[in-house]
């Protein structure tokens, strides 16, 4: 299972919305094709249900399948 580490798309060490809808755009998700996906939920900074939400609407046009939490107890979301 590959893991999506929300940290990779902050700016200054939190989310900002405009910079995270760019890095998002930008983020290559053919890597995740037929693959199935964690979005990692705990993070060492508060991250908005927002930004959530808009990286599992991207992975639904590539992963197989998409998951939320932590890898011992990933709850299915698609």
């Amino acid at each position: 299972m590959e893991t999506i580490y929300l940290e990779k798309f902050l700016e200054d060490g939190i989310v900002k919305e405009k910079t995270f809808r760019v890095l998002v755009n930008k983020y290559d998700w053919t890597s995740f094709k037929n693959k199935k996906v964690l979005i990692k939920g705990c993070s060492s900074v508060p991250i908005p249900t927002w930004a959530y939400l808009i990286i599992a609407a991207k992975l639904t046009n590539y992963a197989k399948a998409i998951y939320y939490g932590e890898k011992c107890s990933a709850v299915k979301i698609s």
